[in-house]
């Protein structure tokens, strides 16, 4: 699947978002790049945090920031990894719903939902 096709598919994920959500996103950049970087790979090392990366929230939470003062905040950042979603898709179909979840997990992320509680809220 060529780059520009997925990422069609990773800003209709984030435009099926409820309203309510979007709206209350704030200052976030969502990417899409093939892998993580070895930068990002050593930052989660640094938390003990291993695994498949499909998607990465790297920022502020809404929930730990003040006022922004004087200035412009530089923005959050979602990354969605490319190659990693496409490698355990079974189809098409199967392929939306990885964006979805992972674009829904990585903008929780961003509001201050830990791991565990995403995984709750999931249930």
């Amino acid at each position: 699947m060529n780059d520009i096709v997925f990422e069609k598919l990773v800003h209709k994920a984030v435009k099926e978002i409820p309203r309510e959500f979007l709206e209350k996103l704030e200052n976030v950049t969502i990417l899409v790049e093939d892998f993580p970087t070895h930068y990002q790979i050593e930052r989660l090392k640094e938390r003990n945090l291993r695994g498949f990366l499909l998607g990465l929230y790297e920022g502020v939470p809404q929930i730990r920031r003040g006022r922004y003062g004087i200035g412009g905040q530089i923005p959050d950042k979602i990354t969605i990894f490319r190659r990693p979603i496409l490698a355990i898709a079974r189809d098409v179909e199967h392929l939306k719903e990885i964006i979805k979840d992972t674009v829904i997990h990585e903008i929780a992320h961003h509001f201050g939902f830990s791991e565990e509680q995403i995984k709750k809220a999931k249930r």
